[in-house]
């Protein structure tokens, strides 16, 4: 569909940016602060790029007032933020560590000093170590009465403060890469584990917004989910019925539950007929159905393109961790679907695919099936950036990735879809989990390297002025 005007962006539209604890704050065992999975998890020899580790980051706990002072120079209208479980109850489950909160405290107050609206993210893949260690973590049902708790901590410690909440960051991702790669903690290859696992994380979300219901706190609230809306590899029959399988087990299996609070059929017949599904107790299909969110929070990155995989076909293949373009293997589920290249579209140095033009369709699909807003919670491009001896840096390739899909949001917007904001990945530059710190997704270069922490001085890239003006202009000039 093309138009010949584009609707304008809404005038309180969020021009956000977002980051993650772990990967930003650092002060690992500062103020009382617990040990995290992934504390423990990069301890693994060989889990991430040369050993990078989060214990100091990019140092955001010490330089947060540095940081929100660029945000406010930029003129951001919205900051997601993850809050660090293991700072708040440093065992998961037992006393609230006041220093913690404290933290937290400081940093809202300083993005409202700046009218920077604050996005708060209750869970970004760092369940404390000892609820691991106790009971398994997302293993046992015990984790939802857990998480609502240090939720309604959070809820009403910040009520009226922020506005806009995130209750799980991709648990798509922390699902599967932790229980099907042992790419994520907790280092597992076990599908029945996976989705056990999957369906109490389900009903932890719904307990937690049931809580925010109950509690009447101002604000809205919703998961952020990781899409990658699927292409068919052409209109071979078998392969369009691949990519509606990969949509169904890849999306509709999270989205749907979160909407409807009900599993797609499909999938679930298929999981029933290898002893798959998850344990379904008295209570938990009313729980997941009262518990529909304000918006449907999208991470989006990528498309996936698929073609039809044999009963003997391709499984899960190895994931591009080093930079290094070509790495990445397709991988799939045998007799449902497999991914392959697309000739239409570039890719990173780490094997995503950039298609602009995919967000568009996404945010459609999204719209017409939940019928429901969206928060564009992440989009942004890893690469590698290059500090120059004047201290500037071109990233003209990122003013080009966020530039198209920030044109991508406008259409999709014209197009009918109700779009809440637009929050980049990342703010500055910072741990990218299992790839070190020379993927690079800043606006704002953080000069250190995977084994050098060096001063950690902070540098605007061309990408910070560009979007700047973006903001300034309200999206109308790109």
């Amino acid at each position: 569909m093309y138009h010949e005007k584009l609707s304008a962006f809404p005038n309180d539209f969020l021009w956000g940016s977002a980051s993650a604890a772990y990967q930003v704050e650092g002060a690992a065992q500062e103020d009382g602060k617990g040990e995290s999975v992934w504390d423990r998890f990069v301890k693994i020899p060989g889990k991430t790029f040369k050993g990078t580790t989060g214990e100091v980051a990019v140092d955001h706990y010490h330089r947060f007032k540095e940081d929100v002072a660029l945000m406010a120079e930029q003129g951001l209208k919205a900051y997601r933020f993850s809050v660090a479980w293991s700072r708040i109850i440093p065992d998961g489950d037992g006393e609230v560590n006041e220093k913690g909160l404290a933290f937290y405290d400081q940093l809202i107050d300083e993005l409202l000093k700046y009218g920077i609206e604050p996005v708060l993210t209750l869970y970004h893949w760092d369940i404390p170590q000892a609820l691991l260690d106790k009971y398994g973590a997302w293993e046992s049902r015990q984790v939802i009465e857990d998480f609502t708790r240090y939720s309604e901590i959070l809820f009403k410690r910040y009520n009226k403060k922020v506005k806009y909440w995130v209750s799980l960051n991709e648990q798509n991702i922390f699902i599967t890469l932790g229980y099907r790669m042992a790419a994520h903690p907790p280092n597992v290859q076990d599908e029945k584990r996976l989705y056990e696992a999957n369906h109490i994380a389900n009903l932890a979300n719904a307990s937690v917004i049931k809580k925010f219901r109950e509690l009447h706190i101002e604000g809205q609230i919703g998961p952020s989910f990781a899409y990658g809306p699927t292409y068919a590899k052409d209109s071979q029959p078998l392969n369009q019925l691949a990519a509606e399988n990969n949509e169904a087990f890849n999306a509709h299996w999270w989205m749907d539950v979160y909407a409807f609070g009900e599993y797609p059929k499909t999938v679930w017949n298929y999981l029933k007929a290898r002893d798959l599904a998850p344990t379904i107790e008295p209570g938990d299909m009313d729980l997941l159905k009262e518990a529909k969110p304000d918006f449907m929070g999208v991470n989006y990155y990528q498309t996936a393109t698929v073609e039809h995989n044999p009963l003997n076909g391709v499984s899960a293949g190895k994931i591009n961790t080093t930079g290094k373009k070509g790495t990445q293997e397709d991988s799939g589920l045998p007799g449902v679907f497999k991914t392959t290249e697309n000739p239409y579209v570039e890719k990173t140095d780490w094997d995503w695919a950039i298609d602009p033009m995919g967000l568009r369709i996404g945010l459609r699909r999204i719209s017409s099936r939940y019928r429901m807003p969206i928060l564009i919670t992440e989009n942004g491009l890893g690469a590698y950036d290059s500090l120059e001896a004047d201290g500037s840096i071109h990233d003209d390739y990122r003013i080009d990735f966020l530039r198209n899909h920030i044109k991508a949001t406008q259409e999709a917007i014209s197009d009918g879809v109700d779009v809440l904001g637009y929050c980049t990945w990342s703010y500055t530059d910072l741990l990218s989990w299992m790839n070190g710190y020379q993927k690079r997704y800043g606006f704002v270069y953080v000069d250190r390297e995977e084994l050098d922490e060096k001063e950690l001085k902070r540098y605007k890239k061309d990408s910070y002025f560009w979007y700047k003006t973006v903001i300034e202009s309200n999206g109308q000039t790109l």
